[in-house]
């Protein structure tokens, strides 16, 4: 049971991306107490590698997603999950089709950082796995008060069959989202470190 659980189409080219990513940054920060990150896709090719293009892109970043196998989107895989993110507006519609008590915790990407961004920022003293939960309680009230962020721009491009070079733009796209989205989570980590040192 994941506590992230990060969903496009395939799960094969943006979401295992995205899963390296967080899986990174949280690792970086938790440790051992690190949150879970997992990905799955609403038509996901069960088995199959990442795309080798997402594999080479990701790479460049930092980030191995040599071992990842793709997983279709099942009831099961939202069942405990904290929080649910979309790659973009379709999934997030799938998601809740198919689980509709996840609603108020499942955002595409760019939405819950928009969300996050416009909330006070987290202290980042509390336990990660807890925090999930109340940041994405803060994000969906405001959310429901009437907070659209960019409704234009929710959606991470899908890169399946084009050149290795949008491969990268959208891997370069995911870690810049990624990034914020840890600090709008946990709050930012230099900071801390900052405040801890003196």
């Amino acid at each position: 049971m994941a506590s992230i659980l990060v969903v496009c189409t395939g799960n094969v080219c943006r979401s295992p991306v995205a899963e390296g990513f967080l899986c990174s940054a949280v690792r970086r920060r938790f440790a051992e107490r690190a949150p879970t990150v997992e990905s799955v896709g609403t038509f996901g090719w069960e088995g199959s590698p990442a795309s080798p293009e997402s594999v080479a892109a990701a790479l460049e970043l930092g980030i191995d997603i040599a071992g990842h196998r793709a997983r279709r989107l099942e009831a099961e895989h939202l069942e405990g999950t904290g929080l649910v993110l979309a790659m973009a507006s379709e999934h997030r519609t799938a998601v809740v089709r198919l689980a509709p008590e996840t609603a108020a915790r499942t955002f595409t990407l760019k939405e819950l950082v928009r969300l996050l961004e416009a909330l006070p920022v987290a202290s980042g003293d509390a336990d990660p796995v807890a925090a999930l939960a109340v940041r994405a309680a803060e994000a969906d009230a405001l959310r429901r008060n009437g907070f659209e962020g960019d409704p234009e721009d929710e959606d991470i491009a899908d890169p399946l069959g084009l050149p290795i070079e949008t491969y990268r733009a959208v891997a370069a796209e995911l870690e810049e989202w990624c990034g914020r989205l840890t600090d709008g989570l946990f709050g930012r980590a230099h900071a801390r470190a900052s405040a801890e040192g003196e």
